[in-house]
């Protein structure tokens, strides 16, 4: 009775076959492995919905890149640095403007001396 619950609890118990077929392996080395297993199963499904979506965007992301990758090559070439600009708004009229950011930290005098507003 006792060799016919053991064998029942090794057979339908995943941790005692996995860790027998990692035989030659650290416990480090198969504890990583189960929980990267158990990640990938649990990321399965999101994969599948992010691949269904850049098949559905593909061309779409594609024909843009084509039509605008030259004026944003261009743009890029002209800025220097981008932190020196707020994001991108978009008015009402559709067009689209970038600001750049103001430094009134510190107001310098005609001589070049730095002053300090109290």
């Amino acid at each position: 009775m006792k060799h016919l619950l053991l064998s029942a609890f090794i057979l339908l118990n995943p941790a005692y076959v996995i860790a027998q077929e990692d035989e030659g392996k650290s416990l480090m080395e198969q504890g990583a492995e189960l929980f990267l297993r158990g990640l990938q199963q649990q990321m399965e499904p999101a994969l599948q919905d992010l691949q269904g979506l850049a098949d559905e965007m593909g061309p779409q992301l594609h024909g843009f890149l084509m039509e605008m990758g030259p004026a944003l090559k261009d743009l890029v070439g002209q800025v220097e640095d981008w932190s020196a600009y707020h994001p991108p708004e978009v008015l009402p009229n559709g067009d689209i403007i970038i600001r750049r950011k103001t430094t009134d930290n510190k107001a310098e005098t005609e001589e070049g001396e730095e002053t300090t507003d109290l």
